[in-house]
């Protein structure tokens, strides 16, 4: 089995009466995508600040890349990169000269800090605005020069603590695109977020962090399924087979003026056969089903009360026919 890039056992952090931190454990696999989700003050960053190095815990175990975080600091430092949410950039100076810091910064011969610096500005669509001082730059544009900085090193995992806070939509899913190349090219990313939208589009797995411990783990489809009100519809135009229907699926929800059956269920493809061999045993046929799960605001509200994380329109519902 390969080593995970991250893997975190009994994570615990306070500060004075406060417990950031509760024991807190879990598993990054290599090149993908993981999501801690969770309102301000959360501990988000605080995860985030241990996991760098950048603060130690009171207790628990954790591996970087390989790395124990207690007995090998530098070497975890050596194979990470973190972007938070608020630019490291210096506005002083110019994207290019920002950039050419981090190369002498990671001790690259001149000539390869030029090359790797170059590229890096032509592969976020910042070599026409390289000279220009940084702080002339648009709040995306400054995101996308923090995160090529942190390109500079080469970084086996990044961390990027809340990183489209505070950008507009169009900047946002810019973002996305670059997190998805990233991890294309075999980058880990531990993504921390308040966005649920951001979490589902892009996370391979997402924890929900609340009162310091978390709540539920999974992809996003399997944390939809821990909360009720997940649901098949199934509409007919033939009111005979609308009734043998009814008849056959004992339980369902009618809506007689539409010929529609509700029947509850966790969406997953097993429950939806169960559904299906059950009416075809029968020889009856439904004209529309319809999938209907919780989103992530659902799974959101239901794991931490009445906590609340900004507004994110929901997904359309999954319709099959």
């Amino acid at each position: 089995m390969t080593t995970p890039a991250i893997a975190a056992i009994g994570l615990r952090k306070s500060y004075g009466d406060k417990t950031v931190l509760d024991g807190v454990d879990f598993t990054v696999p290599e090149g993908t995508i993981f999501s801690l989700l969770g309102p301000n003050g959360a501990g988000k960053t605080t995860a985030v600040k241990i996991l760098s190095t950048l603060v130690r815990a009171d207790g628990g175990q954790a591996r970087v890349a390989g790395h124990d975080l207690t007995t090998q600091p530098q070497a975890v430092r050596a194979a990470i990169g973190v972007t938070g949410q608020f630019s490291a950039v210096d506005g002083l100076i110019t994207g290019e000269e920002n950039m050419l810091l981090m190369a002498d910064l990671h001790h690259l011969p001149k000539p390869e800090g030029r090359r790797v610096v170059a590229e890096l500005l032509e592969r976020f669509d910042l070599t026409d605005a390289a000279r220009k001082p940084a702080s002339t730059y648009s709040g995306g544009m400054k995101r996308r020069l923090d995160i090529a900085m942190t390109l500079v090193g080469s970084p086996r995992v990044i961390f990027l603590d809340e990183p489209t806070t505070g950008l507009d939509p169009r900047s946002r899913h810019t973002m996305w695109q670059i997190i998805r190349e990233l991890v294309s090219g075999g980058v880990t990313v531990f993504l921390t977020t308040q966005y649920l939208e951001e979490a589902d589009e892009l996370a391979d797995r997402i924890a929900v962090l609340h009162d310091g411990r978390i709540a539920a783990e999974g992809t996003a489809e399997e944390l939809k399924r821990i909360v009720p009100g997940g649901h098949v519809r199934l509409r007919f135009t033939d009111p005979g087979a609308y009734r043998s229907a009814a008849a056959t699926l004992g339980g369902a929800v009618q809506d007689d003026e539409a010929l529609a059956l509700q029947i509850p269920s966790d969406g997953s493809p097993r429950a939806l056969r169960l559904i299906l061999d059950r009416l075809d045993a029968t020889g009856v046929e439904a004209d529309e089903l319809t999938v209907h799960t919780p989103d992530l605001d659902d799974v959101f509200f239901a794991l931490t009360g009445d906590a609340r994380v900004p507004h994110q329109t929901n997904q359309p519902e999954e319709a099959a026919r």
